[in-house]
């Protein structure tokens, strides 16, 4: 059945024939306005008594519904503000890494030679060299740094480019690298090459969702992070010999930022999202928080990350 356009009268006795309350329906029918009725209901599923009914519990208001909506844009600012911190620090370790073996103009560090010699993988190689100069060349105009260089010198450094090239690219990058040139890039992270391989790409992932206000609290990425110590030392519960928590969920983000921020800044990145999570705690009746924790694979103990 194709769908039609709701005004903003019938989007309310939408949500009241579900069994929303809705106590002022101006002020309401302005956060619809300005918010979307589609993207506030996507929050509707943990205040539902069933998948079947799709009615609301009991006693649930707008306001409830509303504050996961403003809780899930608080705490996507905050993890984009802190996948922008790696990213540049990603870029800038790349590009130092590979300018100081490859040379500084593009000829040099776009060389087809420089990446895996594995003929399976020459078209992707080919692609990708062939997206990062269109990237250079669209965007370095843009760009103040770029243009001084194109300008001034007739090219762009790596050190330079990587500020117009998307996070997807650069993460694209590190799976075609020799994997010699992945082993140092790796140890300036204190991390393995085989984690990066996993991690850039997650982190790409929940980096667009952020930046295009997605809904970011129960996502999940496509692929598992290997276990860790931190599953581990936070006892995360298995089923089936398998974490139940921190494996593609948003805490599967937090171990990959625990590892790649410096420790001040994953200090600052915890207790910004844990003051979020207790101004939730605060705003839910119907349900508790331990409901959205759970969604979010959060193990009860999370806070303890900052002190392992």
């Amino acid at each position: 059945m194709a769908k039609t356009f709701k005004n903003l009268d019938e989007q309310i006795k939408i949500l009241q024939g579900k069994g929303l309350i809705i106590s002022d329906e101006n002020e309401t029918k302005d956060i619809l306005l300005r918010e979307n009725y589609f993207f506030i209901s996507g929050y509707r599923l943990l205040f539902m008594e069933s998948m079947t009914k799709k009615l609301f519990l009991p006693g649930t208001t707008f306001e409830e519904l509303y504050a996961m909506f403003q809780f899930d844009r608080h705490i996507r600012n905050i993890v984009f503000k802190n996948l922008l911190i790696i990213e540049n620090n990603i870029k800038s370790i790349m590009a130092y890494n590979l300018s100081g073996k490859y040379g500084i103009h593009e000829d040099e560090y776009l060389n087809a030679k420089n990446f895996v010699n594995d003929r399976k993988r020459k078209k992707q190689i080919d692609d990708l060299l062939r997206k990062m100069k269109r990237q250079i060349r669209i965007n370095g105009g843009q760009h103040q740094a770029t243009l001084h260089y194109l300008q001034k010198y007739g090219y762009v450094p790596l050190w330079i480019a990587v500020k117009v090239l998307s996070f997807g690219i650069v993460s694209e990058l590190y799976q075609i690298l020799k994997p010699e040139d992945q082993v140092s890039i790796a140890k300036d992270f204190h991390v393995d090459k085989e984690q990066l391989l996993v991690y850039f790409p997650i982190l790409a992932n929940f980096r667009n969702l952020c930046a295009h206000e997605d809904i970011l609290f129960d996502h999940k990425a496509q692929r598992d992070i290997e276990d860790t110590k931190y599953h581990e030392q936070l006892e995360i519960p298995k089923v089936n010999d398998e974490y139940i928590y921190g494996k593609r969920d948003l805490f599967a983000v937090v171990i990959i930022l625990k590892q790649l921020l410096r420790k001040e800044d994953f200090f600052l990145f915890m207790s910004e999202f844990e003051y979020e999570i207790q101004i939730l705690a605060d705003r839910l009746k119907v349900i508790s928080v331990d409901k959205v924790l759970d969604r979010m694979g959060f193990p009860i103990n999370y806070g303890e990350m900052v002190r392992l």
